[in-house]
């Protein structure tokens, strides 16, 4: 049994430990980041937005992890298989980015040398507008996205850490917002169609552990005239009290059970050298399994609600490693085929619905 949230109140009680453990609907715990007891350069908040269409998809990010700030801008073409990236950091921002204790209100606005991104909440209504002068090889991006905004259900999380009371993750994933708008890049204007382009926001603010790996996915669109979408996810935290699994049906939420993401695996020979005292040397091949990414996934889960088998068509692949801070990301995105079941029963059957589902590892 999953606990649900019904009842608003502080996130955090007067030690800076989470109050209620499980999953809510809407944004039902009020977040202070003022309230939080661990250690500043610990504290890490965002706003990321991911708006998609048949062809293509942009993500904006706005992110601050105390100890550094990161803003990002991507363009991924699903037509020629081809994403572009590029990031802006800066050190020791300890929360003066500002970012919103509440996705109900408030705008997030961050600019460097050369760039501007910004998140303005207009009630019923988001507006994203963002550029960058030297986006790649010199070439300048700018576009405004507006995402609708209707009385609808999300999902909320608050998720404990049994090695660490004091850390935590309270997260809400806003799914299948009706967008539309526009993008500029290269000589080439991309435009989102009306009623066949969505927006998703994913918001969290918390206190992590140091090491995590993360699984997460989301697909959003439209079913036989109905707007449908999902999240699911795992992979850190104490999850015992509730999974952050929920169908979205014409903006109403179905709570799912525990989803198992399915990555293939391959081989990968590698090869490493030792010493002997005769020959002077040994070369030794070694054979070892790691996820194969852009094979087929399977996706399946505990309550039998949830079985898709996923096709890559691309995979949004970075890795940074200066040793005492690691990020290993595969942002996959590709096609969904399955049956989603609702609270009521309903099959809703999906065939070649665009979507994404990623592994992260972090030391942050």
């Amino acid at each position: 049994m999953q606990h649900e949230i019904t009842t608003r109140h502080p996130l955090l009680d007067e030690q800076g430990q989470l109050i209620e453990a499980g999953y809510a609907k809407s944004l039902i715990l009020d977040y202070d980041r003022n309230a939080i007891k661990a250690g500043s350069m610990r504290i890490k908040e965002w706003d990321y937005y991911l708006v998609t269409c048949d062809d293509f998809a942009v993500a904006l990010t706005i992110d601050d992890n105390s100890y550094m700030g990161l803003d990002s801008i991507s363009l991924l073409d699903f037509k020629n298989n081809h994403q572009i990236t590029t990031s802006k950091m800066a050190a020791l921002t300890r929360g003066k980015k500002n970012l919103p204790s509440s996705s109900e209100e408030g705008d997030t606005e961050t600019k460097g040398k050369g760039y501007e991104i910004s998140f303005y909440h207009g009630g019923d209504h988001r507006i994203l507008k963002f550029k960058m002068i030297n986006f790649w090889q010199g070439k300048p991006i700018i576009g405004e996205i507006r995402l609708e905004n209707p009385e609808q259900d999300s999902m909320v999380i608050a998720t404990p850490y049994k090695e660490d009371p004091k850390a935590f993750y309270y997260n809400q994933k806003i799914i299948a917002m009706p967008a539309t708008g526009w993008v500029e890049y290269g000589g080439e204007r991309y435009e989102f169609p009306e009623g066949a382009s969505f927006g998703l926001l994913d918001w969290g603010r918390g206190v992590w552990t140091y090491k995590n790996t993360w699984y997460w996915g989301a697909a959003q669109g439209m079913v036989d005239g109905h707007r449908f979408g999902w999240n699911i996810g795992y992979g850190f935290g104490d999850t015992s009290a509730a999974s952050e699994n929920m169908l979205f049906y014409d903006g109403k939420a179905h709570k799912l059970g525990r989803v198992t993401f399915n990555i293939p695996s391959k081989n990968r020979k590698y090869t490493t050298h030792g010493s002997c005292c005769t020959s002077g040397g040994t070369t030794v091949e070694t054979l070892d399994q790691i996820d194969d990414y852009m094979s087929p996934w399977n996706f399946t889960s505990d309550d039998g609600r949830f079985e898709m088998l996923f096709i890559p068509i691309m995979d949004r692949a970075s890795k940074t490693d200066v040793k005492l801070i690691c990020s290993d990301q595969h942002q996959v995105f590709g096609k969904f085929s399955g049956t989603a079941t609702l609270d009521d029963g309903t099959v809703i059957e999906v065939q070649d619905f665009l979507g994404f589902a990623e592994k992260v590892y972090n030391k942050w």
